[in-house]
């Protein structure tokens, strides 16, 4: 068995280990955690669809492309979403994972998920943007603040409320949804009651893009490259969809009701609300509002309301109030989402997790760059372009878990831990990105204006297909890099991680072959010493080199993780700068002497200046960093090796005092042993013609004396320690040797397959004594396991300038807890057994310079593994 690694205990800070707040960020949400009933669930989803960008979107889109061209457009993107999303939410709800998880295991891979972490990360402050921008506009126009202290205001406000994730949110949009679905349904009851003459004026409005007012193929694909973007709302339902309680026979119609209505039914509120905003844009520039004034949903609800009333200031009231309620109510659903996504990105990027809460605040202060540089402005350009990728990225999850799964080349479950995923999945990683890059190039017109205007629908379906395609050729052999390894008593349903000595259920847990432990997936996501061990048998655990030797040796080790986390410090660095030039841009005021033009330049060349000091303090914060880090890790590994020392220390005076008191009793033992077994052979021949059971108990007699003797002699043999001779032995070779001195018994059970091809450095006689144990105990394990057709495969493999010689049996196996202490003295499982063949195996290994590797699995067999040092390869 491999020597355990020694793992730096890890400590989480208070609020990362308090999962109220954490919210089970970056893991399995556990059973203990759901306690909602799927109504609240399914409600605290629904809360987000208050977002107003929506209406913004279908306004936009109208008063663009005509009431012909956006109507069926809204349509047929609604059928769109909801059959693409629903597939997504039954996986996140029946493995109670979040949009990142669910992506790393459905055709992603670990690392490949990243880049659709990043994505999403970019929805979640896009709109959090667009919608703090349309609040700031309420509060304007409400209360004459200013639209920067708004944007300010409208960001600070969400972070109390999402800081206790989904606790607060589902509250929140418990006591809200009421009131916000009474505000919203009422103008429109009165427009339909009172004025339907105003549906006929929807319907009859031609676009600035289509002044002949009919339906036009190439507006009618712009629409729907617009809408497209939605199709990644989908990520902030499943982000609370992964609470629903798991499904049972007593819940399964609400467990259903709860996935589809929350799940994909998002888009049949949404699409309502599209319509909704279509009509309203309609009605603003009808009333002599300029087009970009129409778009703003403070104005098109100020004329919603007034159907309901003639007072002026109860109309502004009214739609400021709605404005307000939706916006809270959307954007926690978008600031917790965009702290998810980031924790997801950035713990593996820089294997460092400060906690959900950091990445909380971090994406509001992007929202809020983006709210000071007028995004809202540029909504639809905006909308067009991050379609293309998020119709290109929905494309290959579907074709993953819509047709890749049914056909069983994808597994049938998600897998979404690292210890079993590949870094990079070609299914996912390689469709989508060639989705992308052919549908941008369309996007920009290279394919004329008709693949222009419907590049998202071509990217959705070149991702489905590719995705398809590469999933049968590769024959779903990327999706997991190693089977899965059960961990021990299988009827506790919590276990203890071993390096953040926390308990999680068995889902979120993995048995690490590297520590040798069960770990929980973040420990197994953070760590950065296993290089991925788990997933490449007798792998070289230094970092993969890129660079030649001659420039690596002038490169600083660990360079490329350093710069990445340099680059994530210095990014959030220079955020926080832009964002604190471009308030104090926006507060200046221009005056005839100072213009804003040069109050502007001004502070882009101040900003552009601090650049550098910025970089030299993200390089002194990762710096810093790792000097702490590498003190805790000098700390913990110094303890380590003490707590080794003692378990050393003990070991040899355990040894010590084996050898002292079998010295002292074999010659006292030897004599009457000898004397019992003279006599015994002396009583058999003289009653050769006794009873059976006369002659069978002076047999056994005989047996269990030479048994004593050999017992004795297996003490003296482990207590001393025989220098090794050591000569090139040419192991294939040797092998067959040894194989042919044994019993028949024995060897019609052996197939070889011996490939080393080369000599190791080895003491013949010692590890013959070592080949000998192994091979007598795979012969037993098959014999006690009653296997007819037992079968035991020796093997020599070359691994770089380490030669494998294995073992391996289909016997019964052996428990996790039983290989462990395999190798201490004296244990045993078996009624004979003394319990030193395989510590002597191990010392004789360890004084070859090499090691044994153990790997089994209860019922199903057992593999040895002496590892040797290759003297060089044998000539042919």
């Amino acid at each position: 068995m491999e020597t355990p690694q020694s793992p730096a205990l890890r400590s989480y800070h208070s609020w990362i280990a308090n999962e109220t707040l954490e919210d089970y960020s970056l893991r399995y949400a556990a059973r203990s955690f759901r306690r909602w009933s799927p109504f609240v669930i399914a409600n605290t989803a629904l809360g987000g669809i208050s977002f107003l960008a929506l209406e913004a979107i279908g306004g936009a889109i109208t008063l663009s492309y005509g009431f012909a061209n956006a109507f069926p457009a809204v349509l047929i993107t609604c059928l769109f979403v909801f059959v693409t999303n629903l597939p997504i939410a039954y996986y996140s709800s029946r493995y109670n994972i979040d949009m990142d998880l669910l992506t790393r295991g459905a055709g992603f891979g670990y690392i490949g998920s990243t880049i659709t972490s990043l994505i999403y990360a970019t929805f979640t402050f896009i709109f959090f943007a667009l919608e703090g921008a349309i609040m700031a506009q309420a509060l304007k126009l409400f209360a004459d603040v200013p639209l920067v202290l708004g944007y300010i205001i409208s960001s600070l406000v969400i972070i109390p409320i999402t800081f206790m994730g989904v606790t607060m949110i589902s509250k929140l949009q418990m006591v809200t949804q009421p009131i916000w679905i009474a505000m919203l349904l009422a103008p429109f009851i009165y427009i339909a009651v009172g004025h339907p003459e105003t549906l006929d004026q929807w319907m009859a409005f031609a676009g600035s893009e289509t002044p002949d007012g009919g339906f036009d193929v190439l507006a009618f694909g712009s629409a729907i490259g617009v809408l497209c973007a939605l199709s990644i709302q989908i990520g902030e339902q499943v982000d609370y969809l992964r609470f629903l309680p798991d499904k049972t026979r007593e819940n399964r119609w609400r467990w259903w009701a709860a996935v589809i209505s929350a799940g994909p039914g998002w888009i049949v509120v949404g699409g309502f609300k599209i319509l909704c905003g279509s009509l309203l844009a309609v009605l603003a520039v009808s009333a002599g509002l300029s087009p970009s004034t129409a778009l703003e949903p403070i104005h098109m609800y100020i004329k919603a309301y007034e159907y309901v009333s003639d007072d002026p200031r109860t109309v502004l009231a009214l739609a400021a109030i709605f404005v307000l309620i939706s916006q809270v109510k959307i954007n926690v659903t978008n600031a917790y989402a965009g702290s998810l996504a980031w924790s997801n990105f950035f713990s593996r990027v820089t294997h460092y997790h400060p906690g959900r809460v950091v990445w909380l605040i971090f994406n509001i202060l992007i929202s809020l760059l983006l709210m000071l540089l007028g995004i809202f402005q540029t909504l639809e350009l905006v909308l067009a372009v991050y379609s293309v990728i998020a119709a290109a990225w929905i494309g290959s999850i579907f074709a993953d878990l819509a047709i890749l799964k049914p056909m069983g080349v994808s597994p049938p479950f998600t897998e979404f831990k690292r210890a079993y995923l590949y870094d990079f999945n070609p299914v996912g990683c390689g469709s989508m990105a060639f989705a992308s890059l052919f549908a941008i190039i369309c996007f920009m017109g290279s394919f004329g204006d008709l693949a222009e205007a419907y590049a998202a629908p071509i990217a959705f379906f070149t991702a489905l297909s590719s995705a398809v395609l590469i999933g049968v050729a590769t024959r779903g052999r990327y999706y997991l890099a190693r089977p899965r390894v059960p961990l021990a008593e299988p009827d506790k349903p919590v276990v203890r991680c071993e390096i953040c000595e926390l308990e999680y259920e068995r889902p979120d847990m993995v048995h690490c072959t590297f520590y040798r432990r069960p770990i929980c997936s973040l420990c197994c996501s953070l760590d950065s010493h296993c290089h991925d061990a788990c997933k490449v048998p007798g792998a070289n655990l230094e970092a993969p080199h890129y660079l030649g030797r001659a420039l690596r040796s002038k490169i600083a080790p660990r360079m490329t993780q350093r710069l990445l986390k340099v680059s994530g410090v210095l990014f959030s660095l220079a955020v926080m700068t832009a964002a604190v030039f471009l308030l104090t841009y926006r507060l200046i005021e221009p005056t005839a002497l100072q213009p804003h033009v040069e109050s502007g330049a001004l502070l882009l060349r101040v900003f552009l200046a601090l650049l550098p000091l910025l970089a030299i303090g993200a390089w002194w914060i990762v710096l810093s960093h790792e000097s702490r880090e590498l003190a805790e890790r000098d700390l913990v590994t110094s303890l380590e090796k003490l707590r080794q020392a003692q378990q050393e220390l003990a070991s040899n005076e355990r040894l010590a005092a084996i050898g002292q008191i079998t010295a002292t009793v074999s010659h006292e033992l030897r004599n009457p042993l000898g004397t019992m077994v003279t006599s015994a052979d002396i009583l058999r021949r003289s009653l050769k013609n006794a009873d059976e059971p006369v002659t069978g108990e002076l047999q056994r007699l005989q047996r269990n004396a030479w048994r004593c003797v050999r017992i004795i002699e297996d003490l003296l043999d482990f207590s001393r320690k025989h220098a090794p001779v050591m000569s090139p032995v040419a192991i294939d070779r040797w092998v067959k040797q040894q194989l042919s001195e044994e019993d028949q018994e024995i060897a019609h059970l052996i197939t070889l397959k011996l490939d080393a091809g080369c000599d190791v450095l080895a003491d013949a006689e010692r590890l013959r004594q070592a080949f000998s144990n192994v091979l007598q105990n795979a012969a037993q394990a098959c014999e006690e396991r009653g296997k007819q057709s037992g079968q035991i495969i020796i093997s020599t493999q070359r691994l770089r300038d380490r030669v494998y010689l294995s073992v391996s049996d289909n016997g019964g196996g052996m428990s996790a807890d039983v290989a462990e202490r395999v190798f201490e003295p004296l244990f045993s499982t078996k009624a004979f057994g003394v319990g030193l063949g395989m510590p002597l195996v191990k010392r004789i290994m360890e004084q070859h310079g090499g090691d044994v590797l153990i790997e089994s699995q209860k019922g199903i067999g057992t593999t040895v593994s002496l590892v040797l040092p290759c003297a060089g390869v044998r000539k042919a």
